[in-house]
């Protein structure tokens, strides 16, 4: 059954029977009457005390996590696994749904096992296989009651809930009667050897565990939303009470030593002994069962939301209460096998510590879910601060490591190894979580901490604008802009519809959706933007202007050259090209042209990333400095990790070949830029051809004059593009320092170096090359 019709489904139970009942069944469990005096025997009543309130602490400080939780969205089947998995996801919701069904199904069987072991020794019986035989028996009474479904399930736990409150009420009779002050306070200390206190905290920890078991019936609720929280609440606070004051009446009653080497001190001062047995047997049947009906129902929201593919039969329910069958017939399955095997010691302290681990991550969904800021968290219990939720996972990572670290390091690594696979084989969901909305407030934050900080050349990397609109070569522009961000740029790919009238809304939606759809389909790190205008010259200006965010505007137009195919939106003549990437640079953006064909393009796959080489054609300026950062940005990528990087200048009348290559290499290694040193004595096209023909990419400069491109030496691109294989024809609006000083001081409102009244930043040295030629005189006014 889909997740929709499930939440479709009306619940019946309320607060008592839904909640409070499962809760307190699963707290007041066999530890309060077997292990509880033990504790006090061992400890002393004021460290006993402590073990009781600082475990509860874990339950009380996890309850206002449920409760503001539970009271800001309707939590539907699954408990903890619906919390989570709405808050921190699908891989997190998936390993603690699954971890958690699998922890309360082999709880199951334990608590059958002591059961059975309570039932054997009151009975006399000691031949070999009792305690299970009648661990067995009672778990095949559990299945029917969990098959029948949660009104006859709900039905016993009354009967039980009667019998525990009974033999409570038989200890405190007889307490009452034998309680000496003076024996309290002989007991508030253990003078002499006794065992470390986190040895015994770990003896009673497991008490506090499942006071999320009404959680987990959240999807038979009427009313979860107002249930959770105030059943939850109920129950820890009450067994909260009932703790205390039995470990007060023990202290009170007994002398340490008695209670440290009898576990049946209860029963020797209940005025009713019968009723102690009574109650330790229903405790163990009571979590039992709890965990009967808990652990079908994880199973089965897992299953509706299709988390595991194999586990999707699970899904389907039975009747008007959607009862999980198949879920508890597989849980039935586990409890007998847990049953059959006997001695699980070894895994049940991993099987405790995966309550524990759930719990901390319950907690920390909620912090992570009010941490994020987001608009929509508005839980109606008004008691609750975020720093709760944080101290209550703290808690429950101090409570691992004090309990047994080896089987929480154990717990923790099952969770993230399933983690790790839901992540990556999981299916889409069609829920949301708080894991967009923590992304965005981190944006924020960072976006601003960054606009408060001065621009510095340091900090440069490529905010490309990628102009196209033919799907088959904007491919190849997404890929380079991939390449050249380096893992630290960000790309927004564009695309511009020419034209007006209300008509256009609905074509621009249409063409923002199929964007979105291609990069999504091409796995692409890029942004979608799609803009409408009258005239084309005027939405390219607006957009170079506007795209972008804070710090993070755009510095960098990349769009592929003409070759009689559409670019930047529809056939534009050349003199019309040029002036839009014109209006670009004067708009301080960097320009790159890719030349590229399918062919050129698809041998790159051919070429291993280590056999591959890009070359740099240096001309000791702005534009120089901007390819040679491009190239290096590219080796980062790993389909390029390993290339060869090759920066070729011509001679000029000034300096000798030997002299050129010093010159570059001195300063190829003051940037930090393992790249070879070429000085071609050929300052023509020739040269650049016989050069770099079988490189893979070609960086270039050029230069538009009236309307005409212009390459390195003065020659049209019409003559050089043709005969190399993928070329980057690039020209740089920015001031770009690839050995940039720190303490260079830079204006915060132009992002260039500031000047003193001499003109010249106090940071340097030296004023600078005097060979260096802006970009700007490259281009015509025309």
């Amino acid at each position: 059954m889909a997740s929709t019709d499930r939440a479709a489904i009306t619940g019946k139970l309320g607060t008592f029977a839904g909640v409070f009942t499962p809760s307190i069944l699963t707290i007041l469990g066999i530890i309060l009457f077997l292990r509880l005096g033990y504790v006090v025997g061992v400890s002393g009543l004021a460290a006993a005390l402590a073990i009781v309130l600082l475990a509860n602490a874990i339950s009380v400080l996890t309850s206002f996590s449920v409760a503001a939780v539970a009271t800001n969205l309707k939590v539907k089947g699954g408990g903890d696994y619906y919390v989570i998995s709405r808050t921190l996801g699908v891989g997190f919701g998936g390993a603690i749904g699954l971890v958690l069904f699998l922890a309360q199904s082999i709880s199951i069987g334990f608590y059958a096992v002591g059961f059975g072991e309570a039932v054997a020794a009151l009975a006399g019986l000691s031949f070999g296989g009792a305690a299970q035989f009648i661990a067995a028996a009672a778990i095949a009474v559990l299945f029917v009651l969990a098959w029948l479904g949660a009104d006859w399930a709900t039905r016993f736990q009354y009967i039980v809930m009667a019998l525990i409150f009974a033999a409570l009420a038989s200890f405190c009779a007889g307490a009452f009667g034998v309680f000496s002050e003076a024996t309290l306070i002989e007991n508030w200390t253990r003078p002499g050897d006794t065992i470390p206190f986190w040895a015994a905290f770990a003896i009673f920890f497991p008490a506090v565990t499942g006071f999320t078991q009404g959680v987990s019936m959240s999807g038979d609720l009427a009313d979860s939303g107002r249930s959770i929280p105030s059943g939850t609440f109920l129950a820890v606070g009450l067994s909260l009470v009932i703790y205390v004051g039995v470990a007060v009446l023990l202290a009170g009653t007994e002398p340490l030593a008695v209670l440290a080497g009898d576990t049946g001190a209860m029963n020797d001062v209940a005025s009713v002994s019968v009723l102690i047995d009574a109650g330790v047997i229903a405790a163990t049947l009571s979590s039992a069962l709890a965990s009967f009906m808990g652990a079908p129902r994880i199973l089965q929201a897992l299953a509706a939301d299709k988390v595991f593919p194999w586990l999707n039969p699970f899904a389907a329910g039975h009747g008007t209460g959607n009862n999980p069958r198949r879920g508890v017939m597989l849980s039935g399955m586990i409890a007998f096998g847990v049953v059959a095997l006997g001695n699980l010691n070894a895994i049940a302290a991993v099987v405790s510590m995966f309550f524990l681990v759930s719990y901390g991550l319950l907690n920390y969904a909620t912090y992570y879910e009010a941490r994020a800021n987001s608009p929509s968290f508005r839980p109606s219990f008004r008691f609750y601060d975020r720093r709760i939720s944080f101290a209550g996972g703290i808690a429950c990572l101090g409570a691992i490591l004090a309990i047994d670290i080896t089987a929480g390091l154990v717990a923790s690594a099952v969770v993230l190894a399933i983690y790790q696979y839901v992540s990556r084989r999981a299916p889409e969901v069609s829920w949301s979580d708080s894991r967009r909305s923590h992304h965005l407030r981190l944006a924020r934050e960072h976006l601003i901490a960054a606009a408060r900080e001065a621009p510095h050349p340091r900090d440069w990397r490529a905010q490309v604008l990628l102009f196209s609109a033919d799907a088959t070569r904007r491919a190849r522009l997404i890929e380079f802009a991939e390449w050249i961000e380096g893992g630290s740029g960000l790309t927004t790919v564009i695309t511009i519809l020419e034209g007006s009238g209300p008509d256009m809304i609905d074509k621009r939606q249409e063409t923002l959706t199929a964007l979105r759809e291609e990069l999504s389909e091409r796995k692409a790190m890029a942004f979608p933007l799609v803009v409408t205008a009258p005239e084309l010259d005027t939405a390219i200006a607006t957009a170079v202007q506007t795209a972008g965010i804070g710090p993070l505007q755009v510095n960098t137009v990349l769009a592929n050259w003409m070759d009689g195919s559409p670019v930047i939106l529809g056939q534009a003549a050349l003199g019309r090209y040029g002036r839009n990437l014109r209006m670009a640079f004067r708009l301080g953006c960097n320009l790159l042209v890719l030349d590229a064909d399918a062919r050129e393009w698809a041998s790159l796959s051919s070429c291993p990333a280590n056999e591959r080489r890009i070359d740099v054609w240096w001309r000791e300026n702005n534009t120089s400095e901007l390819m040679l950062l491009l190239a290096y940005l590219m080796t980062r990528h790993e389909a390029w990790d390993g290339a060869t990087v090759r920066v070729l200048a011509a001679t000029d009348e000034h300096d000798s070949g030997t002299a050129r290559i010093e010159q570059i290499k001195s300063f190829l290694a003051n940037v930090r830029i393992d790249a070879e040193a070429i000085v071609v004595e050929d300052a023509t096209v020739d040269a650049v051809i016989t050069h770099s023909k079988d490189s893979q990419v070609v960086f270039m400069p050029f230069s538009v004059h009236a309307g005409q491109f212009y390459g390195l030496f003065g020659e049209t691109v019409a003559e050089l593009l043709p005969r190399l294989q993928i070329v980057v024809m690039a020209m740089a609006a920015q001031d770009v320092d690839l050995g940039a000083d720190p303490d260079e001081v830079i204006d915060p409102n132009t992002g260039e170096p500031a000047k003193d009244e001499a003109g010249t930043n106090p940071a340097e040295a030296a004023p600078a090359d005097p060979s260096s030629v802006p970009a700007q005189e490259h281009l015509s006014p025309s």
